[in-house]
């Protein structure tokens, strides 16, 4: 977390552990709209006249797509086309930026520059440069049209003016992040404070696992490939593009495989479930693990929203367990979009 950012939240009555907000003051009032804390995040900034085609090369999605105007969902995976990371990718001024766990970020940076080679580009870990945080409600659009100026019509669509930049996510009601330098992001959050419900880093993944946005964290590194987190159903992947690492996998995948893995959202009492943790289904799989918990966060007490990869043969028997073949049963809900876009003629795990 931003030094200054921290000191400022904490000014705020902010109780801040090990770099994550975990409260916020009671008093913290009650409004149209809910401003989040997102230091859960963290961003890398690449730079340089080669860092539009160095990143194209290297990621799912097509970076030649990008513009002031439009960011993107992105991921990166290794040789065998299993993801390393997912990240929303956005441009500001000549600088691309991706957005990412703070978890993946040392990792992700790190593999992405043993490629640069003699490209004109710099890779740098730009978390503590750049104040931001997310702005959801009934109201947030008037909110971010009176602060930049107009309001990004599109999922990952990005607008900046007079130094802040709005980014427009998945997900009703309407949210934004908003990024820029300190000084004008605690005025920023000091004005809006007074109409706002402040939220935690949890809140804002609780609304990514509802509008069913798959975040990779450091558990489920090289578990899945894109198709089995839904990438391709939600602009995540480019099928027209050029090479990348694992394209041909991915490509593979996509014009002669079937996935028998998807991504699922479902609800559970107990368990605490967490990324990476295995689930069961002992009708279609006995005692192998059928899947992974993506992302889990509480919605109540002892109760839990989640995303998971899991066989769709075990989704089909409805008793997939959380944790081991006796655990907490997992409740399935409606995802946002639909799963009927593969076309499949061979069975790819």
């Amino acid at each position: 977390m931003q030094a200054d950012w921290r000191e400022f939240l904490e000014r705020q009555g902010a109780v801040i552990t090990d770099g994550l907000v975990t409260t916020f003051p009671e008093d913290s009032g009650e409004g149209q709209i809910e401003l989040f804390d997102l230091s859960h995040l963290g961003l890398i900034r690449a730079q340089g006249t080669d860092a539009r085609n160095y990143l194209h090369n290297q990621f799912t999605n097509s970076v030649q797509d990008v513009t002031e105007y439009q960011g993107q969902l992105n991921s990166y995976c290794n040789a065998k086309g299993r993801m390393l990371a997912s990240f929303q990718l956005f441009l500001v001024g000549d600088a691309y930026y991706l957005q990412l766990p703070s978890g993946l970020l040392d990792t992700t940076l790190k593999r992405l520059r043993m490629y640069v080679m003699r490209s004109k580009v710099s890779l740098e870990d730009a978390s503590d440069a750049i104040a931001r945080f997310g702005i959801a409600g009934p109201q947030a659009e008037e909110h971010v049209k009176s602060i930049v100026g107009k309001v990004p019509g599109r999922d990952y669509g990005t607008y900046t003016a007079n130094g802040i930049t709005a980014l427009r996510l998945p997900g009703l009601p309407a949210r934004f992040e908003l990024l820029g330098p300190m000084p004008a992001m605690s005025d920023l959050w000091t004005q809006l404070k007074t109409q706002a419900t402040l939220r935690t880093s949890p809140d804002w993944r609780l609304l990514d696992i509802e509008a069913a946005v798959p975040t990779l964290f450091p558990a489920n590194v090289e578990s899945f490939v894109p198709q089995m987190a839904n990438l391709e159903l939600i602009g995540g992947v480019s099928f027209s593009k050029g090479c990348y690492p694992g394209q041909e996998v991915v490509a593979r995948t996509h014009y002669l495989g079937k996935v028998k893995k998807r991504m699922f959202r479902a609800r559970v009492e107990g368990g605490s479930p967490e990324p990476g943790m295995d689930l069961y289904c002992p009708a279609d799989r006995g005692e192998q693990s059928v899947g992974r918990v993506v992302d889990a966060q509480p919605v109540g007490d002892d109760h839990y929203e989640l995303l998971a990869v899991l066989q769709i043969s075990s989704r089909e028997t409805d008793d997939v367990r959380l944790g081991r073949v006796d655990g907490p049963r997992l409740s399935f809900l409606g995802l946002p979009y639909s799963l009927e876009k593969d076309t499949p003629k061979a069975d790819t795990d």
